[in-house]
């Protein structure tokens, strides 16, 4: 009968040899997932699903230069899809800076990955990154929530943002595309654009995004605006001449000259038929956009 010691050493070889067994096929899975190596660029494709369209042209050069001096210091980012062409997840400056730079081939981390993945590993990645214009994230932010079933909560996680920021972003996503594309191009602020996405109003919006442009408000101002015209709406619904006792077509006015003035213009009336028209600013330069309007 083996001794109690030898049958604890010969279970303990056991295990010892399945953790190996195990840690060994973690080393062969990840060394088929991530393999570095150096490919053609004739041989990459672009990824069409990549979140980012716009590149700068002085900078892809500045970066061209920066390569023909240095070579590439971080590889791009492929999947192989056939014996040999490459298709490419993350590193589009690189890429195409590497052509300009006149050179042939590039290192690169070859994935193994799926299309799913792929979609998922790109948006994420460029997301990411700094120089991303806001409309950009919330383009790739939008394309995770569809093509990746993600729910706001665990697209956060993924993208290791809080979740109200990703709800900021996704609400840029509603703003007319005039607004958008001011935000595309710098005119305003993601700030700006933040303000602007708390009313589902298009006229207000557009008011005040006018107002923005007109009278360079900073974010801190039109945040004040935003305020402003809030509590004014909120005390119009609590005072003793409500909006809602207003006949029909002095309502349209009203609405009409809110979304012109961009704040809270309340229109009170008597029975008798006696009123007045309130109009609040915040400070000079609200009313003189006030004045602005009525003068045109």
């Amino acid at each position: 009968m083996a001794k109690k010691k030898d049958i604890s050493k010969g279970i303990r070889a056991l295990l010892s040899n399945i953790d190996s067994k195990s840690e060994r096929k973690e080393v062969e899975k990840k060394s088929r997932d991530v393999a570095t190596d150096k490919v053609l660029l004739s041989q990459i494709e672009v990824n069409l699903a990549q979140p980012r369209k716009e590149f700068n042209d002085d900078s892809i050069k500045e970066l061209a230069e920066s390569i023909k001096i240095h070579g590439i210091i971080q590889p791009l980012t492929v999947r192989k899809i056939s014996i040999d062409r490459y298709q490419l997840i993350s590193g589009e400056r690189r890429f195409r800076a590497s052509k300009e730079a006149g050179l042939k081939e590039v290192p690169v981390y070859i994935r193994d990955v799926n299309d799913q993945e792929l979609l998922e590993m790109a948006l994420i990645e460029n997301i990411q990154r700094e120089d991303l214009n806001a409309l950009e994230v919330a383009f790739a932010l939008q394309r995770l929530v569809e093509e990746c079933e993600l729910s706001h909560e665990n697209l956060a996680k993924r993208v290791a943002k809080k979740r109200s920021t990703v709800s900021n972003y996704l609400r840029l996503l509603k703003l007319p595309p005039e607004i958008q594309d001011a935000l595309k191009t710098g005119q305003i602020s993601m700030g700006h654009a933040r303000v602007l996405a708390g009313t589902d109003d298009v006229a207000l919006q557009l008011t005040f995004y006018d107002k923005i442009l007109n009278t360079k408000l900073s974010v801190r101002q039109t945040e004040a605006l935003y305020r402003t015209w809030t509590q004014g709406k909120s005390k119009s619904k609590k005072g003793n001449n409500d909006v809602s006792q207003l006949p029909t077509e002095l309502l349209l006015i009203q609405k009409e000259m809110k979304g012109q003035f961009g704040t809270s213009v309340r229109i009170e009336r008597a029975k008798s038929g006696k009123g007045k028209i309130v109009i609040p600013f915040s400070n000079d330069s609200e009313l003189n956009y006030i004045l602005d309007v009525f003068k045109e």
